[in-house]
């Protein structure tokens, strides 16, 4: 099957294809169609099966090509290979999907607010929400378009969120299911040498946004630009400050501070021009959301507007009849989520680009309470922490007895990065030299104890130390070396009391402290063997991991 040609003769030939309609229209006729319901404050709100209340990266795959096989790390648990002819499969059984859909919805929009290799995306789906989440999260298409390096080569998406795969014809091609015994009738596939998207049965919006990130993270490290999963802030005097996490880290609340313009709170690229924003929206986190805590994630989604006039999605988040959010309630899902445009935001850089960072943050949320709340890095910890990408992940009881569990996710962002991680780490290396960027790890995890006995550091002591690693403060003050973790520890911080910079001070049992530290290094020098035992890395950046 040619694909281009067979997708041109679907649209040019389907009753009804709404193209590029606008941002009202899409609106409107997800209400219409009940799609989403009206808030009370204007947002739009939507819930999605089950199986549907987040990424499910065991469904994820691409397209094993012979020609570009050796580019991409298969070792990694989150590169799994497709083979060419279950994929012809797949476009086949979405395209006869499409045309048996009343009605399309066509978008055309760019990832990539540089123009020299904005990334043009084209997504066909049959859901008007679905259409308004690409319209909310990807940018416009710019007049310079054709100077990009990707002019000419769209990425072309088919979004089928409430459709399922036959479970027969994927037996044996697609992984079996422990839930039926049966093939999964879910697949969100990608194609990197044809610039090929499928997001078949699964409803999750961040599906979509995710499936563009990952081949642009493929995309951009041979043409010298470093893909990162990021927040970026600019200051007043134009200093950029990058935050790289995990989810649950705070990324997106800490870079949203209303002192320093924002790019974008989750994806950018590091070229010669400098940092560029992927996107034009934000797919923030919503459970516990505190208007005072973090007031301009609060007002993008509360504020009161007409629904035609707001559009952010809220998905998955709990709603009483009277049309409000209770964000505390996690029923549903602990992952609920809203998408809304950066322009609703207060203080935003409508360019999203800005010169090479000052800072980077790599943030962590240690839920065993053993790591400093700021340290340090030199460029070998720097490299080691990229490619490390530690946080916790919280397992729990309905008891209440929970034992965090070390997450390790490279770069920040493992399941998006897809080439091999010496690519990926050699590069940040390189750019740190050559810009001279300082790196700081935040922990915005537990003090005085692990998870379940101590407390988590309270945000506003976490911003403190954020505002003196951006403002130069922490360059003034004397720093003592963790030996165990390899980290420098700065000795004071303004705003922020001398006895938690070291946790070990914040513990009543100093042994039990020992025993957890030593626990959680010993993780990491485990996890580095074997992730990157048999990748010949740097010595110097071996020797940087925690229990060497």
């Amino acid at each position: 099957m040619e694909f281009t040609r067979e997708l041109e003769r679907l649209l040019q030939s389907h009753r009804e294809v709404r193209s590029n309609p606008s941002r009202g229209r899409l609106i409107e006729e997800a209400v219409e169609r009940r799609e989403a319901l009206v808030s009370q404050s204007g947002a739009l709100a939507t819930w999605t099966p089950p199986e549907s209340t987040g990424r499910s990266p065991k469904d994820t795959v691409i397209v094993r090509h012979e020609a570009s096989a050796g580019e991409i790390d298969w070792t990694s648990p989150n590169n799994l290979p497709l083979d060419e002819e279950t994929f012809a499969m797949i476009l086949e059984d979405a395209l006869e999907a499409l045309r048996a859909k009343p009605r399309l919805y066509l978008t055309e929009r760019v990832v990539g607010a540089d123009s020299s290799y904005a990334l043009p995306v084209r997504t066909i789906t049959d859901r008007a929400l679905t259409a308004l989440f690409t319209d909310n999260m990807f940018r416009p298409v710019p007049p310079d378009l054709g100077r990009s390096t990707f002019a000419g080569r769209p990425l072309t998406i088919l979004a089928l969120p409430y459709d399922k795969l036959d479970p027969e014809r994927y037996k044996g091609r697609l992984r079996t299911d422990p839930a039926t015994g049966k093939a999964s009738r879910m697949v969100i596939a990608m194609d990197f040498d044809r610039l090929i998207g499928v997001v078949f049965g699964s409803a999750y919006c961040g599906s979509v946004k995710k499936l563009v990130f990952t081949v642009m993270n493929y995309l951009l490290p041979p043409e010298g630009i470093l893909p990162l999963h990021c927040a970026a802030n600019e200051g007043p005097q134009g200093d950029v400050a990058l935050f790289l996490g995990l989810s649950g880290t705070g990324k997106t609340s800490l870079s949203a501070d209303p002192e320093r313009a924002l790019l974008g709170d989750d994806e950018h690229g590091w070229g010669p021009n400098g940092v560029a924003n992927f996107e034009s929206g934000c797919y923030a986190k919503l459970i516990d959301l505190d208007p005072n805590k973090e007031p301009e994630i609060y007002n993008a989604i509360m504020h009161k507007a007409h629904y035609l006039e707001h559009g952010a999605i809220v998905e998955n988040a709990m709603i009483y009849p009277d049309g409000e959010f209770d964000f505390h309630d996690s029923r549903l899902t602990p992952n609920s989520r809203g998408s809304y445009p950066l322009t609703f935001l207060k203080n935003i850089k409508p360019s999203a680009q800005g010169g090479h960072p000052r800072t980077i943050l790599f943030l962590t949320a240690d839920a065993n309470g053993v790591l400093p709340p700021i340290a340090r890095l030199t460029k070998d910890q720097a490299m080691l922490w990229f490619l490390m990408g530690y946080t916790s992940k919280l397992a729990g009881t309905e008891t209440g007895v929970i034992e965090p569990q070390s997450t390790f996710s490279r770069f920040f962002g493992e399941p998006f990065m897809p080439r091999k991680p010496e690519v990926y780490a050699r590069m940040l290396g390189e750019k740190l030299e050559e810009h001279g960027t300082r790196v700081y790890l935040v922990n915005t995890g537990w003090s005085g104890g692990p998870y379940g006995i101590g407390r988590r550091l309270d945000i506003r002591l976490t911003r403190a130390m954020v505002r003196a690693a951006l403002n130069g403060a922490l360059e003034e003050t004397d720093y003592e070396e963790d030996k165990l973790f390899h980290l420098w520890v700065p000795q004071s911080c303004p705003g922020v009391p001398s006895e938690i910079l070291n946790r070990r001070n914040t513990w009543q049992d100093k042994g039990e402290y020992d025993r957890r530290a030593a626990k959680l290094a010993a993780e990491f020098a485990a996890h580095f063997d074997r992730a990157y035992g048999d990748k010949g890395l740097d010595p110097r950046i071996r020797v940087q991991c925690p229990g060497k």
